[in-house]
């Protein structure tokens, strides 16, 4: 019976949670004590989420039979798993990352801190700002596509047409974040969204 109790509670999850096209998850539930004593139910399982839980990482469900009256909570593992590009070396702070640094992999969603990134080209060329350790997933706050007074494209345009110029950054940023940058001809300084390494776009 008490495998019974596992699966009602796994399979409630699973109704609960989508499962991600590129990714995986997985869903586990505890081991419960033997010493536990529930009679057979002769009907269907209540299964349950008691109070506000986040559907990730543990979480507790809450499994019944009316009919019988009793109840057991049981603790299920709850994990997420999206393809990330993570470090396939070390890579110390100030580096300028290469193809043979990067690979994808599966990560868990719930250790993600910042923005991350599904394709190495989207950050092959970007600077390091801390040490990364092999494996880890690289993110937004590990690494700037643009970096304080470096050159970049600006790139500004309404109605169809594109104006490209060049100018200088007067702050670190990763993709899509917002900074200060200094156009070279004019001298002026607007703020622009970065859209690449070493791009930015101005937005009328």
């Amino acid at each position: 019976m008490l495998s019974n109790v596992r699966q009602a509670a796994t399979d409630h999850i699973r109704s609960l949670v989508l499962r991600p096209e590129r990714g995986e998850l997985k869903i586990t539930a505890a081991e419960l004590d033997n010493r536990l004593r529930i009679g057979d139910c002769q009907e269907p399982l209540n299964s349950s989420v008691p109070g506000k839980q986040s559907l990730t990482g543990n979480v507790t469900v809450l499994v019944s039979c009316p009919t019988a009256g009793w109840q057991v909570y049981v603790p299920v593992q709850v994990s997420l798993m999206l393809p990330r590009v993570v470090a396939a070396r070390p890579l110390a702070r100030g580096a300028v990352i290469r193809a043979s640094d990067l690979k994808v992999d599966q990560v868990e969603t719930r250790f993600q801190r910042s923005v991350v990134f599904e394709y190495p080209e989207q950050i092959i060329g970007s600077t390091v700002k801390r040490n990364i350790n092999m494996g880890e997933a690289v993110e937004g706050n590990d690494i700037c596509l643009v970096c304080r007074n470096d050159s970049v494209l600006i790139k500004a345009g309404q109605s169809g047409l594109n104006i490209v110029t060049k100018g200088m950054a007067l702050s670190d940023g990763s993709l899509g974040e917002e900074i200060r940058v200094q156009n070279n001809k004019s001298r002026r300084i607007v703020s622009a969204t970065i859209t690449a390494v070493g791009e930015v776009t101005v937005r009328y």
